[in-house]
């Protein structure tokens, strides 16, 4: 079993950054991939990015390419999401995610959630 605690959000203006963490308090956080997810209100829980167990693989959302970045730090426990040049339509619920070994980028495939943190991008 993984908890999950992600953390980081916030409200900034539009082209800035944020980053997201993830902490994992519980479980052998290095076996398992971690997705980071979006939702806006009134709309279904989408993809934004993906990381494998040892942080070799990542996989992305068209929409973020080449702004966001996912990585990770095992010994800390923690996966992060560095969010830059953030544009309004980013504006949602962040959850981070995470399943045994093998990243996926589909929400039923994941097995732990986390609460979500806010993330408001100001025009």
């Amino acid at each position: 079993q993984v908890q999950l605690v992600e953390s980081g959000g916030g409200l900034v203006q539009a082209g800035g950054s944020l980053r997201l963490s993830c902490a994992a308090s519980r479980g052998i956080f290095s076996a398992y991939a971690v997705g980071w997810f979006r939702q806006a209100p009134g709309q279904e829980r989408v993809f934004v990015a993906a990381i494998g167990w040892g942080g070799g693989r990542t996989t992305y959302a068209d929409s973020v390419k080449g702004r966001f970045t996912i990585s990770r730090d095992n010994a800390k426990n923690t996966v992060y999401l560095q969010m830059n040049s953030l544009k309004p339509e980013d504006s949602a619920v962040y959850y981070c995610a995470a399943r045994r070994l093998v990243l996926a980028t589909s929400v039923d495939a994941y097995d732990f959630w986390g609460q979500g943190t806010q993330v408001t991008v100001s025009s």
